[in-house]
């Protein structure tokens, strides 16, 4: 008798699992487009999302959370009665003071709600009226690892599936020639913090709902390209021999990780002819570069990187991320928010008007935030013009446009530090859940069984916000 592993016992055992594995990941099938039966649980009002993550932490002192009062406690040490012993990063515990640094940008109220917004968004400000700004934000963690993975995963530790593969699995793609998730990232000119690519990797689920890179460049994505001399008709037979080979060992060992495989190189085979025509912007009106600005010229840069979020949403991709790194601003904050400010106020508000004026953004939710906030008290010396803020998950701003989302509304308050929540706190999970709601998905009952346990994207936790919702 020939021996059998365990673990080829147990996939041998599992009668027609690869077949409803194959069935769901195949393209070109109706589940594979759609997802998930069932899905969506209830009328959708976004289609998909773009995700405009800042990563290393904006100020939200110096951009959205308007505090006049603190002109008049500028370098007052701030009260034990607002910290609360509260916990600390290594980069401030040594401090035995916490001066107060006021921001020294001015603020105006645009728009018909009279959104407060720094002078370092003007772009932003002519957008006022979609946004919807919430103020109240707050995190679990205190460091930017576990912060960003918190935001992608709904857990602090690496392993579980993003969001965008959690929409990928429930909702699949409306593009049969584009991956249903996909993510871009660029460097500001401010310190940035390590990104690793597990921020958008699949976790648990099956890896085709991993988000695809798109890099700048010839070669959006790595190895799509035919090698030299290699035509696409004998790619063709090589894909379609070996798909009949996985069919195989799929047949054998009822693997879903052969499904995806197979799925996969479909996917690819079709990539070969969507992805130039995508990122070739030679096509787009001399208005778009303008919209979003210089940038916009330059391949890799954030502003170009938000058209091609754009082209994403209007061939059928499901949720889009744009991850800008530079926002860590310990030190010399006034010099580096500007830059920061310069290389994103314009394009994100760019997009917000042009999904408006194509009339996608009533379909399209735009989300725009980091990881956590930061601290009313300088980090380091503060003087007159210059300052820097240390980790702050206690509160912090973000703004949603669009897809659902009531525009031109600020929603939670902050205390006269912007120190601690005084009013309708958000947190991720609260957030999650509301993305999750306006793309017509119950996050209580998208799961996933792993280990014997169903998984969520929030957990145990998470409620729609439905103050937010238009």
């Amino acid at each position: 008798m020939n021996e059998i592993t365990r673990r080829h016992f147990f996939a041998k055992s599992a009668t027609g699992l690869g077949l409803a594995a194959l069935g769901s990941l195949l393209p070109g099938e109706a589940q594979a487009r759609g997802g998930l039966g069932g899905l969506p649980h209830f009328a959708p009002k976004a289609k998909r999302v773009i995700y405009l993550f800042q990563h290393g932490a904006p100020s939200q002192l110096d951009l959205f959370d308007y505090k006049p009062e603190l002109a008049k406690l500028r370098g007052v040490d701030l009260p034990a009665s607002i910290r609360m012993g509260q916990r600390l990063t290594g980069m401030t515990a040594y401090q035995t003071t916490f001066p107060t640094a006021p921001s020294i940008f001015k603020f105006a109220q645009h728009g018909s709600s009279g959104m407060w917004l720094s002078e370092l968004l003007p772009h932003t400000a002519k957008a006022a009226d979609h946004l919807c700004l919430v103020k109240s934000m707050h995190t679990e963690a205190i460091n930017h690892d576990p912060a960003v993975t918190f935001f992608q995963t709904g857990f602090q530790l690496a392993g579980r599936p993003s969001i965008g593969s959690w929409l990928s699995y429930g909702l699949g793609s409306e593009s049969e020639d584009l991956p249903a998730f996909v993510v871009m990232v660029s460097q500001g000119k401010g310190n940035a913090q390590a990104l690793a690519d597990r921020q958008w990797a699949s976790g648990f689920l099956p890896t085709r709902y991993q988000g695809v890179k798109f890099r700048s460049g010839a070669d959006p994505v790595l190895f799509l390209s035919d090698p030299s001399g290699y035509s696409t008709e004998a790619r063709r037979r090589f894909l379609d021999d070996l798909a009949q080979m996985n069919q195989v060992k799929l047949r054998e060992y009822q693997d879903p990780e052969i499904a995806t495989r197979i799925a996969q190189y479909e996917m690819a085979f079709r990539m070969q002819a969507s992805v130039p025509e995508l990122a070739d912007l030679s096509k787009e009106p001399e208005s778009t570069f303008e919209l979003y600005g210089e940038d916009s010229r330059t391949p890799g840069t954030y502003a170009a990187n938000c058209i091609l979020a754009r082209r994403l949403a209007e061939r059928g991709v499901r949720f889009i991320q744009l991850f800008h790194r530079g926002w860590d601003q310990h030190g010399n904050l006034p010099a580096d928010i500007k830059k920061q400010c310069v290389q994103t106020d314009q394009p994100s508000a760019a997009l917000v008007l042009d999904l408006q004026r194509r009339g996608m953004l009533e379909d399209t939710l735009v989300v725009w935030g980091g990881e956590f906030g930061r601290t009313v008290y300088s980090q380091g010396t503060l003087t007159e013009t210059n300052y820097g803020r240390d980790h702050h998950p206690r509160c912090f701003s973000m703004w949603l446009a669009g897809g659902g989302i009531k525009g031109g509304m600020s929603y939670g308050e902050t205390d006269e530090f912007s120190y601690n929540i005084a009013g309708n706190p958000v947190d991720v999970h609260d957030l999650h859940a509301t993305i999750l709601h306006c793309l017509g998905v119950d996050h209580t009952k998208l799961t996933y069984k792993f280990q014997g346990r169903h998984y969520r994207l929030t957990d145990v936790h998470g409620r729609v916000v439905k103050d937010l919702l238009a």
